[in-house]
């Protein structure tokens, strides 16, 4: 008896200990004020259904029934923008099958959830190249935009037919059209800051990549200039809230400097 009664004080201890971890982590996610915009990778879709013996159009339809949950947990959160990297101009290289399914569920998913947003306060906005996809698709993505364009409670940019680098040119681009007078050497940073696509919005706070990948993917190259990375080897369609609040405790962890130092 006495060699068991002699582990108590050390259950006590580390019950204590386990105790105030989970304070730290729930005071930790009560403040997310510092946080404006979170930008997903969602990556592992394909490999989450091979693991099933699943053909990756099925990993695809669960990574994008997560989604909902996502931004309802967001919005609780109290956070007001999120951008999410569906479909990247690379992507094409893509079998054809899988491209089809990825724009069938794209538009399926845009017209199940368009009341469901307008009605929680959810703004959309797709960025990218969308003349390149179906024509259906194209009048689904114009009728959500327009239908939440007046919501304010969470910015919801879809990044679809996205590439960082077609970004920055095309800035660029937008910026000389706009100033045919102007010399290329005038163009400052918030100038071309101005003409990308998420213009008006705050750049990324915080940069989340499911998958394990430790790399951009050509994804906001320039807004993620100061982002803080954090990289994840749960797969996509795993992200539960979770998963999230892993991250944020992670992200208010972070001593963020921005290039200079704390005295």
């Amino acid at each position: 008896m006495t060699s068991c009664v002699s582990y108590f004080p050390l259950f006590h201890v580390m019950n204590d200990r386990l105790n105030l971890k989970k304070t730290i982590a729930k005071d930790s996610l009560a403040s997310t004020d510092s946080l404006k915009h979170i930008a997903f990778i969602m990556d592992g879709n394909g490999r989450w259904a091979q693991k099933r013996f699943l053909p990756r159009q099925a990993g695809h339809i669960k990574g994008a029934s997560i989604v909902r949950q996502l931004v309802l947990n967001c919005i609780q959160k109290g956070i007001p923008c999120v951008t999410l990297f569906a479909f990247s101009t690379e992507n094409w290289a893509r079998p054809d099958d899988e491209v089809s399914a990825l724009m069938g569920l794209f538009l399926e998913h845009l017209k199940k959830e368009v009341e469901s947003m307008r009605a929680k306060g959810v703004k959309l906005n797709v960025i990218g190249d969308v003349s390149r996809f179906p024509s259906e698709l194209q009048k689904t993505i114009r009728h959500a935009m327009e239908v939440t364009a007046h919501n304010n409670v969470l910015n919801l940019n879809i990044a679809a037919n996205y590439g960082g680098r077609d970004d920055v040119l095309k800035a660029v681009c937008a910026w000389q059209e706009a100033h045919p007078d102007k010399h290329i050497s005038n163009l400052t940073e918030s100038d071309l800051s101005s003409h990308l696509s998420t213009a008006g919005l705050p750049d990324p706070d915080l940069l989340i990549r499911t998958g394990g990948e430790f790399r951009l993917s050509n994804f906001l190259l320039w807004q993620l200039a100061y982002s803080e990375i954090y990289v994840t080897p749960t797969l996509w369609p795993d992200f539960d809230a979770n998963e999230l609040d892993k991250a944020l405790v992670w992200f208010e962890g972070r001593d963020r400097r921005f290039g200079s130092v704390n005295i």
